[in-house]
């Protein structure tokens, strides 16, 4: 596959990891507003500022945000999301937003990140559902994503449904304590729930072999994955140094 033409914004966060990207890759970069090669595979992080309404042009693309595991500090405030560093892991996906979980990678990574990963709880006395992003709702087309969601659950569960997102007063790590399951359509917050000991579930069609919903009253998490998830997600340095690129280009 040819180098990708990595498409940068105006946005701070945006024009740091495409120029990280572009140095790991050796990759050429252009201005969103002055690309029109739409045959060319593409780079870029996140989907705001027409980098999505790009990304459907395209044949092919990869996509960058915020990654899995130790991830970057952020806070929510006021429907606004500030990031305080970028010192933490940020995911690189190939034709898609974010990975599935699958493969069979060593546990190297993992054991890198140091990760507190609890054994899977017994006990639980509701069901979390993580709300999407109004912008992850008009691109996945599930304006009504919680509605529906909940009709899909109470077919297989009569537990309570706490709705929550990321500016909910309640924080996720609080309701996690005493939470059964985690339902999203793909939030990354699945993955600490996992880590957690909460199984999550997921609707979106890339997630949905991690784990199926119609099981959720005997839930069980697959943390194998984990492993896979650890090899799709990088620091700036690995990406900046061409660490990324290499792994990444040869198991596309």
């Amino acid at each position: 596959m040819d180098k990708p033409v990595v498409i940068y914004t105006d946005h701070i966060m945006n024009k740091t990891l495409c120029y990280n990207f572009a140095k790991g890759a050796d990759s050429p970069m252009c201005h969103i507003n002055n690309f029109r090669a739409y045959n060319k595979t593409i780079a870029t992080y996140g989907v705001l500022r027409g980098t999505f309404e790009l990304i459907k042009k395209v044949n092919n693309f990869f996509y960058m945000d915020h990654g899995y595991f130790n991830q970057s500090k952020r806070e929510f405030i006021n429907n606004r999301t500030n990031v305080i560093n970028m010192d933490g892991y940020f995911r690189i996906v190939f034709n898609n937003f974010v990975h599935n979980g699958k493969g069979d990678y060593p546990d190297d990574r993992l054991k890198k990140l140091n990760l507190n990963i609890l054994e899977q709880k017994k006990l639980g006395d509701y069901i979390i559902l993580s709300e999407p992003s109004e912008e992850m709702k008009k691109i996945h087309n599930q304006a009504n994503w919680v509605n529906e969601t909940k009709k899909i659950l109470t077919t297989y569960s009569d537990r309570e449904l706490v709705v929550h997102n990321k500016f909910s007063k309640t924080k996720l790590d609080d309701l996690l304590k005493n939470a059964w399951a985690f339902v999203s359509l793909q939030s990354t917050a699945g993955f600490k729930a996992m880590i957690g000991g909460v199984p999550a579930y997921f609707t979106d069609e890339s997630l949905k072999n991690i784990s199926k919903i119609e099981d959720i009253e005997n839930p069980k998490i697959d943390y194998k994955i984990f492993n896979n998830l650890a090899y799709g997600q990088w620091t700036l340095d690995e990406i900046s140094s061409g660490e990324a690129w290499e792994n990444i280009s040869k198991n596309i």
